[in-house]
């Protein structure tokens, strides 16, 4: 019977205006899907003209002016809602979706079809529950001790995967995918008994236990940054917040 990580699997990934999940905004977004490693796999991309300023920070990340998103950017509304039926048609074909720090992206994306569509990710999962392959997550808790940092591009370097373009989304979605494929075959003997659905499960509890270690660091540290323990999307906040 073949493996989870061998078999179909889908991955999303935004490039943002910063990193504030409440207030920043997406610019592009992708979603790639494969039927079996060495697969060519299909790419659904988007382009966005947010409505809002870009900043120079985030232009020297994913390299999307203001200008050229205004010149060739799509209106956030229709954007949205075609993203969030995309992932809900991956969901409802078993495919598991795997999302590099899962919420980060899915709650922008849950943040933005409130903001254009007086709407809510979830309402997209109704029929067939998301499931979602955090790689972030899923190597710290499997490889907790290892020293150095864990972003996509320390990762695809540690588990041998190229990432050809870095900060395009469609790269990041296909690195964070074969990321997972070689992180569960490296870990087969944990990972392989384990279904998708229970793994995504596992992740929660694994994501709170990972916030909860962080913040007592920042804590004996002098940080003053709250770490969230919601995973893989955050609540939203209260109106008066």
């Amino acid at each position: 019977m073949t493996c989870w990580y061998e078999g179909p699997l889908a991955a999303f990934d935004t490039e943002t205006t910063g990193v504030d999940v409440e207030t920043d905004r997406i610019v592009s977004a992708a979603v790639v899907v494969q039927d079996a490693p060495g697969a060519r796999p299909r790419v659904s991309r988007w382009l966005v003209n947010p409505g809002v300023p870009v900043s120079a920070e985030a232009t020297a990340v994913h390299g999307l002016t203001e200008e050229h998103l205004q010149r060739n950017g799509r209106w956030p509304s229709p954007v949205m809602e075609e993203i969030a039926r995309e992932l809900g048609a991956q969901a409802a074909r078993g495919r598991p979706l795997v999302v590099m720090n899962a919420p980060f992206d899915l709650t922008l994306l849950d943040r933005e079809l409130r903001r254009h569509r007086a709407s809510s990710l979830d309402r997209w999962f109704a029929s067939a529950p998301l499931c979602v392959l955090d790689p972030r997550v899923l190597d710290k808790h499997l490889d907790r001790y290892r020293k150095g940092r864990r972003t996509l591009t320390d990762l695809c370097g540690h588990y041998g995967v190229v990432l050809a373009d870095a900060h395009d989304a469609a790269a990041d979605a296909l690195a964070a995918m074969e990321v997972v494929r070689a992180l569960g075959r490296r870990f087969a003997p944990r990972l392989e008994r384990l279904t998708p659905t229970q793994l995504h499960t596992l992740q929660a509890v694994w994501h709170a236990a990972q916030a909860r270690g962080l913040q007592a660091w920042f804590a004996r540290t002098g940080t003053e940054e709250p770490v969230d323990p919601a995973w893989p999307l955050r609540p939203e906040l209260p109106a008066a917040a």
